[in-house]
């Protein structure tokens, strides 16, 4: 009986600390939802986002991954849920810059940090209208992300991006000559 109770101890124990989200899994969980705009962007197509805008332009020149998803007009249900994975993937070793909690909104900016480098950004803002999340890799300013978020030029940068990708071939730079 007691082997019994140490088995289901342990197990209950391993899979409660396994309760991490990876940023990864909550993209590819959540790009083919409806109503989801979501946008990865390959090493071959970082220069367009280098050039897309000014602001950004020192910012992304040290980004090696970057992928933002944006939800349209979700219920308090939905949201509740975005809120609630969201929370688990900056629990896996992520620190809050920023976590505004409002009933209109929440607001999260969470980093992962060596030193005093950012390495990874979480940039969460959730309203029931629009929820967009934006995650970069590379090596950044913990304040130049913080001051970027306050700003809301994320925000603009997902609306230049979709317009810009919009009337670009979805291979530029590719010559198949």
């Amino acid at each position: 009986m007691k082997k019994i109770i140490l088995i289901f101890s342990f197990l209950v124990l391993t899979i409660s600390c396994g309760s991490s989200k990876s940023f990864q899994s909550f993209f590819n969980d959540h790009k083919r939802d409806f109503g989801v705009t979501a946008f990865q962007v390959p090493n071959f197509m970082m220069s367009l986002v280098q050039n897309i805008s000014p602001e950004l332009n020192n910012l992304f020149g040290n980004v090696s991954d970057f992928k933002f998803i944006t939800f349209d007009a979700i219920s308090r249900e939905k949201q509740n849920l975005l809120i609630s994975e969201m929370n688990l993937v900056t629990n896996n070793n992520f620190t809050d810059v920023l976590r505004k909690n409002t009933i209109e909104q929440t607001k999260i900016v969470s980093v992962k940090e060596d030193g005093n480098v950012v390495t990874q950004a979480i940039i969460f803002n959730s309203t029931l209208a629009k929820t967009s999340v934006f995650y970069l890799k590379g090596r950044f300013n913990p304040n130049r992300i913080k001051e970027l978020s306050e700003t809301n030029q994320f925000e603009n940068l997902s609306s230049k991006l979709i317009q810009n990708y919009q009337k670009t071939p979805l291979t530029p730079g590719f010559n198949p000559n």
